[in-house]
């Protein structure tokens, strides 16, 4: 699909070929060898825990990258990309352009409310998940339904809990006032640390390669308590992606040399074996970083500003995007439940790719332009809240086990 919400991996030898939408199923085969090369860790160290579109960090294990498409015959074997995000001029004015979004937005949540089998939303109190858990909710009431949302919490997590620049408040108290107010059956799942850390491994077997650590387990636990209720759920990933909800859309650049996101490099070539110390870790990130830009088409007469914009819209969709989109995949379906994510809705993906910066990030805000297209949906306190990322626990008791962890192996 156009934005890599469903993955599809492929092993090609000989005339042989081999397709599946988990690694692990591939690497059931015989015929595959689970091998990792020079190649892999350099992958997984410069970019992981995301990975260059169409690639693994397994040897001769490939994807499909999003909107791409193959065809294979007995002659040859045929790889294209079948969609791209497209320029075009914004006309609009503010007004106009926030009108716009919000039919867009509505729309895209409506359309994932269809089907007969029970369907929840995911609700973190966040500008995103708030706004699909409203839009779902007056949609279950036409129907003479209620909708059921859900959050997630730790044991203990209020008490440990230190604000930081990404999470600056929690999202317990947010969560349970949004469902107040759009009158929804809310859950608030409170996990422990030991199950937490048990389930690093479940985490990473689901995925299939080095992933989030807790905030993939977290996930994991999150998703198995939902699904002894419900089969679908909705949440509020691509958002940001989409909209700019990082602090680094909000940055200035003279030119974008390396993803905005990866300030951890020093730090990963030291952890690296004496005999892995030569990989090209920082070089990988810049190189692949570069290629990526190159292929963003250039808008005649477009200002410094709104090209970064769209550098930085093209990076998160490619990347960060699809990182969040494979997360929510693996440890949903792992939980044999289904993660719907609208804000990947492939019309919102092109709209928003076109707007210049004053209007994406309108009034100087990360999400300017969403917060004011869904004004008037849920409380302006949700909407005037700073963004807050999945929570995490803040629990030294989670740190411990993990560092007990680390010493057995």
């Amino acid at each position: 699909d156009q934005m890599g919400v469903k993955p599809l991996f492929y092993f090609i030898n000989n005339k042989n070929i081999i397709f599946a939408s988990e690694i692990k199923a591939i690497l059931a085969n015989p015929m595959v060898k689970a091998q990792v090369d020079r190649d892999g860790i350099t992958e997984l160290f410069a970019l992981g825990p995301a990975v260059t579109p169409g690639k693994t960090i397994y040897k001769n294990i490939s994807e499909i990258a999003p909107a791409n498409c193959m065809v294979i015959s007995k002659e040859n074997i045929k790889v294209w990309e079948y969609w791209k995000v497209s320029l075009e001029e914004n006309k609009e004015t503010v007004e106009e352009a926030a009108e716009h979004v919000r039919t867009l937005v509505v729309d895209a949540i409506k359309r994932q409310l269809v089907g007969d089998v029970p369907i929840c939303t995911f609700l973190s109190g966040g500008l995103d998940s708030s706004a699909i858990s409203a839009i779902a909710a007056e949609e279950f009431r036409n129907r003479g339904k209620v909708l059921d949302t859900y959050s997630i919490d730790y044991k203990d997590n209020e008490k440990y809990f230190k604000s930081s620049l990404f999470q600056p408040t929690s999202d317990k108290y947010w969560a349970c006032k949004v469902a107040e107010f759009i009158k929804s059956n809310h859950k608030n799942v409170v996990l422990n640390h030991k199950d937490l850390v048990l389930a690093l491994r479940d985490a990473t077997l689901a995925r299939d390669i080095p992933g989030m650590a807790d905030v993939d387990s977290s996930l994991l636990l999150f998703c198995k308590e939902i699904r002894k209720d419900f089969v679908v759920g909705l949440s509020g990933e691509c958002a940001d992606e989409v909209f700019g909800g990082y602090p680094w859309f909000t940055r200035q650049y003279d030119s974008i040399e390396i993803f905005p996101w990866a300030d951890s490099i020093e730090y990963r070539k030291n952890i690296l074996r004496d005999d892995l110390k030569y990989l090209p870790i920082e070089n990988y990130t810049k190189e692949v970083c570069r290629n990526s830009i190159n292929k963003i088409p250039k808008l005649p007469g477009e200002s410094h500003d709104d090209r970064i914009i769209r550098e930085l819209s093209y990076l998160n969709i490619k990347y960060q995007m699809i990182t969040l989109i494979n997360r929510k995949d693996r440890m949903t379906m792992s939980n044999s439940l289904e993660g719907r994510v609208p804000f990947a809705d492939k019309r919102l993906v092109q709209y928003a790719f076109n707007l210049p910066k004053e209007m994406k990030l309108l009034h100087g805000r990360e999400k300017g332009l969403l917060r004011e297209a869904v004004r008037g949906l849920i409380p302006d306190e949700i909407i005037d809240r700073k963004k807050s990322p999945y929570p995490k626990t803040h629990n030294p008791e989670y740190t411990k086990e993990v560092g007990k962890m680390l010493q057995n192996i």
